[in-house]
């Protein structure tokens, strides 16, 4: 099992130099990569979408997957939300405190059972997707755009898999030490964001 969750892994981030390639400001590649790096240019949805991958990887079995698929489906019902400018309150707080919340998750490596972890997810994935919705340029094609930040979303879950993979293998040596820290960071960072909106 660990051997599959690497190689789809390294996969999914084989994927990003590819995406990388296409053509900006061309019809719907311009959609494509104006929604696929609006992921990864935030902190906020960085360490999010990681976290997530971290904490499906500890909880295991179906919740390996169906976490992270609950996140990009429901982000994406968020990311519909944006484009019709249907107003969803407190998304910028909502983001942050994702951030803190998934991050504590994982630094005290809080089993919930696998309805609960995709409700939270789910919920936290709403504001993200408004966010991103809400944030599409005028000029780029939806449906290109929401497959780019759902692209994106899935290979930061996938990293974040990957890391809790390599946190695994290293906890073995260091005990939660590792998860600890990466997920202590994440909250910080989300107090941080927080404060920033206040």
């Amino acid at each position: 099992m660990k051997r599959f969750i690497l190689q789809l892994t390294v996969s999914a981030l084989c994927l990003v130099p590819t995406a990388a390639l296409a053509h900006t400001g061309v019809g719907d590649a311009s959609g494509f990569m104006h929604g696929f790096m609006h992921p990864l240019g935030g902190l906020d949805h960085l360490l999010a979408m990681v976290m997530v991958g971290i904490f499906a990887y500890q909880l295991g079995g179906r919740a390996l997957w169906l976490v992270p698929l609950t996140f990009v489906a429901v982000m994406a019902l968020g990311g519909f939300l944006g484009v019709a400018a249907v107003p969803v309150p407190f998304v910028e707080i909502g983001i942050a405190l994702s951030v803190i919340v998934l991050g504590a998750i994982v630094a005290f490596g809080i089993k919930a059972p696998v309805a609960v972890a995709m409700g939270l997810a789910g919920l936290f994935a709403i504001f993200h997707g408004h966010a991103h919705g809400s944030e599409m340029p005028m000029a780029v094609s939806g449906a290109m755009y929401a497959a780019g930040f759902m692209l994106a979303t899935a290979t930061l879950h996938a990293a974040g898999i990957g890391l809790g993979i390599l946190a695994g293998t290293m906890s073995q040596t260091y005990g939660k030490t590792v998860y600890r820290v990466a997920g202590g960071v994440a909250s910080v960072a989300g107090v941080a964001l927080l404060i920033g909106y206040a």
